[in-house]
């Protein structure tokens, strides 16, 4: 693993287009610091550049929330939540399909992000604020043969 996983955890405020910069930069240095790749970091920098985007410019702002996992088999992991309080998503299928873009962001949308991570979790009421959830990991062991009878 390159590194340590210290610093990984982090709360960022989501309110200027500099908080994005510095969010960006927190990201890549904190999946780098758990042994992601320069592929899995890019993919999940890219993720977390879209989500907050969404934050800042729909959401009116919000925070990010950035935590170490780990899962029972030894897997590394880097969960980030994206928190509103904006007017949230009426139409959530909508909004997470294909080609689908509300702005002026990186043009990928929820989908694209969904894409780019392991785990993708939304939950968005209309008038009460949007939370993304996203997880990607670093190491997963090797599944276990399953045995067929």
């Amino acid at each position: 693993m390159s590194g340590t996983a210290a610093g990984v955890e982090a709360r960022l405020p989501i309110r200027s287009d500099l908080d994005l910069v510095w969010l960006r930069q927190h990201v890549r240095q904190a999946a780098a610091a758990l042994g992601f790749g320069l592929v899995e970091q890019t993919k999940l920098v890219t993720a977390a550049s879209e989500l907050a985007r969404n934050t800042l410019v729909y959401g009116g702002g919000g925070e990010m929330a950035a935590d170490r996992v780990t899962d029972g088999r030894g897997a590394q992991g880097l969960r980030l939540t994206f928190t509103d309080r904006g007017p949230g998503i009426a139409d959530l299928e909508r909004a997470l399909s294909d080609g689908y873009t509300s702005g002026d962001g990186l043009g990928m949308g929820l989908g694209g992000a969904r894409r780019l991570v392991h785990e993708f979790a939304l939950d968005s009421t209309p008038g009460d604020g949007t939370t993304v959830t996203v997880t990607s990991w670093a190491t997963r062991p090797p599944r276990q043969r399953e045995e067929h009878r």
